[in-house]
């Protein structure tokens, strides 16, 4: 393992922060992979899947295991994991701009698209070239702000990676993957050694989280080359030359080693039907297909309409019909109860932790079948 440490530029004369990034393997022999955990600091459980992960590559690289290079960022968001108010992490936006850490990542297709030129090597040659332009195009990011900085270095560590494995955590929620339409096919398996009971997808989410500035990159000079020249190899190639997921590791609280463990198997067996490396014990689960595969634009956010003690009637994981009672919000000064009631037929996945809401705050998702929302389909 080679530890890398990237220093961010800081944000006051004397104030600088750093990444650390786990290389395992050797890079150019083979294919990719970036795992990061936690870039939302207050999310707690992928940095715990992270430490298991890092003990598991080691042993791996050891045993000379690993086919290319795996690299390993085991906590993501040096910014947001300073971030303390009253003794609550905070850690999801940043608190200069206000911006959340996981949005506004860099689209590098129209810096790259005028270098291609006319590809005539093979589509795994016109890949490779693609990728260093990207890695070039990275490198010329402005970092101005801290906030900046931290993009760049984390967008440049994955930007030339075949699997990107972005490790977050809902505040309650059961597990759950993002990931584009195109790439559902590649990214099945992976659900299916999560068991996970849901999977949202979405060409464009809104906002530009990491995993889709990684893989949405490709898909979109895979278009422009398709345009070209229809019966092109080549646009094959680059659509997926980059398979990437927002892996949802259930609620903030589920910090548990064993869950811990058992999802970094799990990721350790979807990187080894992607070629990244060979295990001897693990086989690939024989668990069903994910319950749901939805559109994300069919998941709706539901908020409280009052203030009060927050009272869940449902469990996560329950299937709701429209109207079903799932909530309910007690005035404790009133006594007045108000029932909240499910907006679509749909799976009950996430909830806010807390148990005493403001109006107006979001305390539910609830994913549909269908599309039913349009532009910006993340939350805050």
């Amino acid at each position: 393992m080679k530890i890398q440490t990237h220093t961010l530029r800081g944000h006051a004369p004397g104030t600088r922060r750093t990444v650390t990034s786990l290389h395992f393997g050797t890079p150019g022999s083979g294919r990719k992979a970036y795992l990061q955990a936690s870039l939302h600091a207050d999310e707690i459980p992928p940095m715990l899947v992270a430490q298991h992960l890092r003990a598991a590559l080691a042993g791996l690289e050891q045993a000379g295991k690993l086919h290319g290079e795996v690299v390993l960022v085991p906590s993501a968001n040096p910014l947001g994991l300073d971030q303390c108010l009253l003794e609550s992490p905070v850690g999801r936006f940043d608190l200069a701009s206000g911006e959340n850490f996981n949005r506004r990542y860099a689209d590098l297709h129209a810096l790259v698209l005028p270098l291609l030129g006319d590809l005539r090597g093979t589509p795994q040659q016109n890949v490779a070239t693609a990728r260093a332009l990207l890695r070039n195009a990275c490198a010329t990011l402005p970092d101005l702000t801290e906030l900046q900085s931290l993009r760049k270095t984390l967008l440049g560590l994955a930007i030339d990676a075949d699997t990107v494995l972005d490790l977050h955590s809902d505040n309650e929620a059961t597990l759950h993957l993002y990931t584009t339409p195109a790439l559902w096919p590649q990214v099945e398996p992976l659900a299916r050694e999560l068991r996970s009971p849901l999977v949202l997808l979405a060409d464009d989410s809104g906002e530009a989280p990491f995993d889709e500035a990684c893989s949405m990159v490709w898909q979109r000079l895979a278009s422009h080359l398709s345009a070209l020249r229809p019966r092109a190899q080549t646009s094959d190639a680059f659509a997926h030359a980059c398979v990437a997921a927002t892996v949802e590791l259930r609620g903030e609280r589920d910090v548990h080693h064993a869950t811990a463990a058992a999802d970094a198997r799990a990721v350790l067996r979807y990187l080894a039907q992607r070629g990244h490396l060979q295990l001897q014990e693990d086989r690939p689960t024989t668990a069903p297909e994910p319950t749901l595969v939805h559109p994300l634009a069919g998941s709706m956010p539901v908020a409280a309409p009052v203030a009060g003690v927050l009272v869940y009637l449902r469990d996560l994981g329950t299937q709701l019909v429209e109207g079903e009672p799932f909530a309910e919000i007690i005035d404790p000064v009133s006594g007045h109860t108000t029932t909240i009631r499910s907006p679509v037929d749909g799976f009950f996945f996430a909830r806010d932790a807390r148990r005493f809401v403001r109006s107006g705050a979001r305390i539910a998702k609830i994913s549909g079948a269908y599309a039913v929302r349009r532009g910006n389909l993340m939350s805050a």
